[in-house]
Parts: C-alpha cells; structure tokens; sequence
C-alpha cells in the first residue's frame, strides 16, 4: 500500500518575514475582477507601495491596540500597504493603504478589503514563495494567495465567497517597479 502525498502546510514566522521582506518595494499591479455569476469584467492597474514594519514599530503598536492583544509589542513584523488605483480606462477607483501584522498564525489587518474594521486572517505557506490567507466577516469568506516569482513578479488570487457561493474571482500580476 502506497502513502498518500501531503505537502506541509506552516506557519513559520521566518517564513512570513522572509516573505514580507522580499515583497518591499513599489508595484505596478494589472487586475482583473469578474463577479460571478454573471462574469461581468472590471480592469484596473494600481501602483503598490509596501514597506516592512519591525516589532515594536508605532504602526504595528497601534495595530495591536486596535486588536486589543494584550501585550502591543507582540507582533513579530508586519508591512504598510498602500495603492494608488486607476481603471483601465483612466477612471480614478480608490487610494488608500492598510496596516498588515503577524502573531503566530494569525496575520491582523487594520481593515478588510469589504470593511473599514480591523481583521484577521489565518495564513499558511505550501511552499516558501507562497502566502495563502483566509479571512471571514461580515458572512463572506475571501480566499487569497499570493506568489513570488523571481525577484520581478507576484502573483495574487483572490475568491470572495458568501454562504458557499463564490461572488467574485480578483486575478493579479504585479511588476516591480522599484
């Protein structure tokens, strides 16, 4: 009788800073959204700045309060998120920026991408080059993974889903620019 193959699911802190560390930079980000069922397209481009966040920086003290973890030095890194959004027919979308922190296996955001609330996520990597998250609010669940290919590219995939029905499949290829 042969073994079935599992492939090992963590969630290594190194890892996780590891990863934060390769993604800092500034990104050029081409996305597709098609709502389903319909599948109605969206496009739209995006400039992402990320910076990595030490442990006991102000914003991930100020993200930890927002948590109410106990002790607000505890998280062991994090990254400043923020973007610049246009259609791809010149039309401004959205500019903002959002907090990212990490304790154990839990990543905590200072907003979700449907709310103005903070949230969090479960994360695990398949393999090293690949963060996959799962968070849930507000009855929706959105499944994301994101992939570094090379020193140049990511990957991101995003399905929102509500009670067991996908709503909403996001696909992204993001260049460094910086």
């Amino acid at each position: 009788m042969t073994s079935p193959l599992y492939f090992a699911q963590t969630a290594d802190e190194s890892q996780i800073i590891e990863f934060f560390t390769e993604s800092v930079g500034q990104w050029r980000s081409e996305r597709r959204y098609y709502t389903l069922p319909e599948g109605e397209t969206k496009e739209m481009v995006s400039i992402i700045t990320i910076r990595f966040l030490k442990p006991g920086s102000d914003e991930l003290q100020k993200l930890a309060h927002m948590h109410n973890l106990p002790d607000i030095a505890s998280l062991i890194c994090g990254t400043h998120v923020s973007w610049d959004t246009d259609s791809v027919t010149g039309k401004k979308e959205s500019k903002g920026s959002t907090l990212f922190g990490v304790l154990g296996s839990i990543l905590y955001r200072d907003r979700g991408f449907a709310t103005s609330k903070p949230v969090t996520a479960q994360y695990y990597f398949p393999n090293p080059k690949t963060l996959c998250l799962r968070t849930e609010y507000n009855n929706s669940v959105f499944e994301e993974e994101l992939k570094l290919i090379g020193e140049k590219y990511r990957t991101r995939q995003s399905i929102i889903s509500r009670a067991g029905e996908q709503l909403m499949i996001g696909q992204y290829l993001e260049k460094r620019i910086d």
